[in-house]
């Protein structure tokens, strides 16, 4: 979707950039992601305060949200601790080649499917006529943590777990399918990360940053920006991007308004 970059950038400013709008869309579909501690809540809502100043604009969380509960079973007195090492240890489990069992399995899948609801919740948003800047986006390229199908074994041995693993890659794959416009991807190293999420697991927080630079979108254009930078920089940059999409679906600039 990408098409040029015209002229060169001066000094600490980004060069202007073009985009072509997808065919049949009135409208674009911005994805924010990048794992916890890479800034994504702060640099999402200046990001939305400043699209939705301009065009009628929806922010949509699209995880599960599960490392919440997590966190907050690990800081129940006298228990908290040792259900915490047993969730660790049934997702470790998971990543074993034979998966999980059919029971924990379930929950993984249960829980993933609170995705598929808020992504069905963002695309009615956007057949509405709504701009969407998104906190995460579906991938099914990765599996695991980052917004990728939970059930990550690829030879499960149990039936069950092998329906689920399949019924959950072809739905992610289905909304994965479902392109963004444009995805702002933040990078961040594992030492920023755990300083400015000291109540995450390490194993799970290092799993992630090392995953955010292998994440693709259905071809659509990523754009790279170094989250250890100051916050305004970071957000300059964005926003840079995001007026050339903008500015792409405006009438007479691309294609004929259609049906999302």
């Amino acid at each position: 979707m990408i098409a040029e970059q015209t002229g060169a950038a001066e000094p600490g400013r980004t060069a202007r950039v073009c985009y072509t709008p997808l065919p049949g869309r009135r409208v674009p579909v911005i994805a924010l992601v990048g794992s916890d501690g890479s800034g994504k809540t702060t640099v999402g809502n200046a990001l939305f305060d400043w699209m939705a100043a301009r065009q009628p604009t929806r922010f949509c969380h699209l995880g599960k949200q599960t490392g919440n509960w997590g966190r907050a079973i690990a800081r129940l007195p006298l228990i908290g601790r040792k259900v915490d090492s047993a969730i660790v240890g049934k997702s470790a489990q998971s990543r074993k080649s034979k998966g999980a069992g059919p029971g924990a399995a379930l929950v993984i899948f249960t829980l993933s499917m609170r995705r598929l609801v808020r992504f069905l919740r963002m695309r009615r948003l956007h057949a509405m006529g709504y701009v969407i800047l998104t906190d995460r986006y579906p991938q099914a390229v990765v599996p695991g943590p980052m917004d990728g199908p939970g059930l990550v074994a690829r030879q499960p041995g149990n039936v069950l777990v092998r329906v689920l693993t399949w019924l959950e890659q072809a739905i992610y794959e289905w909304m994965a399918g479902f392109r963004p416009d444009l995805v702002l991807r933040l990078n961040v190293d594992l030492a920023t990360a755990l300083a400015r999420k000291p109540d995450h697991r390490p194993e799970t927080l290092r799993q992630k940053v090392a995953d955010v630079p292998r994440l693709s979108f259905n071809g659509a254009p990523v754009v790279d920006l170094d989250a250890t930078q100051p916050v305004e920089d970071v957000l300059a940059t964005a926003r840079s991007h995001v007026a050339a999409v903008l500015e792409a679906y405006q009438p007479g600039r691309g294609y004929p308004a259609g049906r999302n």
